[in-house]
């Protein structure tokens, strides 16, 4: 038995800035995905996703009825013949691997779901979110549900703020285009919930406020005007100043190799680096005007391409 696929995604604009309504872009990334499966003999990996799913279905019961409800009968009887969740997604890396998974147990046992083909207003989407953002607060402490939304419809979201999400169009690729977002990989499992509380913790700070308000959320918000329009001259002006932004004020969620790499950028140009999700280890995002002088710059490190233009 394998259900449906699930992709991976990767928020390009928004980290941290969302959850005080700054603007964010998401994209599912199709590289990476997982689906719910059952095997005779299953791996040990099987074995301990197969665990965890017994948790989650367990913590799934607790959750208010108004929400959502589930055909939990049919859940218990799955997990408790083997299921579990089969996944190329890497964990820790920010790129949503308990979103899928979140995504996969909703489509599959969800009663009364919201389906990806009838009309999805406003209202349902925030619905969805809403649910989401319950079901995989299991995984993180606390989740916006943007994930697991972004795996489910498997389109680009647009968040306006925290009211206000859509489903979106973004500029086609240019497959023939030097213009790059890429991903780097530090090598590192990132963990959200201990980056999630030292932004928390900084938020106490008037300074650190504002520097929010006045700077970040206003570049964050212009990154993603920019990307939507395909205006890329002001995109690559506005990714810098975010970066800058980044490295001064977010260094507890750059992994400490990353310091020089990231300053290097933002000096001769070549490339910018921002956080991919919460930080603290997993991808680090990269935006370049030419991808094959990102890759001299970044010698030593694996890069993959996610968007040309």
């Amino acid at each position: 038995m394998k259900g449906p696929l699930f992709y991976s995604k990767i928020l390009l604009f928004g980290e941290y800035g969302i959850i005080k309504d700054s603007k964010g872009l998401s994209i599912p990334y199709n590289f990476y995905n997982g689906a719910l499966k059952r095997d005779e003999n299953p791996t040990q990996e099987a074995q301990e996703s197969n665990e965890s799913l017994k948790r989650f279905a367990a913590y799934l019961e607790g959750l208010d009825d108004s929400l959502v409800t589930f055909n939990s009968n049919k859940l218990q009887e799955d997990v408790a013949s083997g299921m579990y969740f089969d996944s190329s997604i890497p964990q820790g890396y920010g790129v949503g691997s308990s979103g899928a998974l979140v995504a996969a147990i909703y489509d599959k046992y969800a009663s009364d779901k919201i389906t990806v083909l009838e009309n999805l207003t406003r209202e349902k989407l925030l619905k969805l979110k809403a649910i989401f953002s319950e079901m995989e607060s299991f995984f993180h402490g606390k989740s916006s549900g943007l994930d697991p939304l972004n795996s489910y419809l498997s389109l680009p979201i647009l968040i306006n703020s925290k009211d206000n999400i859509e489903a979106t169009g973004i500029p086609s690729q240019k497959t023939e285009g030097k213009g790059a977002v890429f991903l780097i990989d530090s090598g590192i499992v990132g963990e959200t919930a201990p980056m999630v509380s030292i932004f928390m913790e900084s938020m106490k700070n008037e300074g650190f406020r504002s520097m929010l308000k006045d700077q970040f959320i206003k570049h964050t918000d212009a990154c993603v005007d920019d990307f939507l329009k395909g205006d890329m001259k002001s995109l690559f002006k506005n990714t810098k100043q975010l970066s800058k932004v980044v490295l001064n004020n977010f260094k507890p969620m750059i992994p400490a190799q990353f310091h020089e790499l990231w300053k290097k950028g933002l000096e001769t140009n070549e490339y910018y680096l921002k956080l991919c999700g919460s930080g603290g280890g997993g991808y680090i995002l990269g935006f370049t005007e030419n991808i094959d002088i990102a890759r001299k710059a970044l010698k030593g490190q694996k890069l993959e391409v996610v968007y040309n233009f």
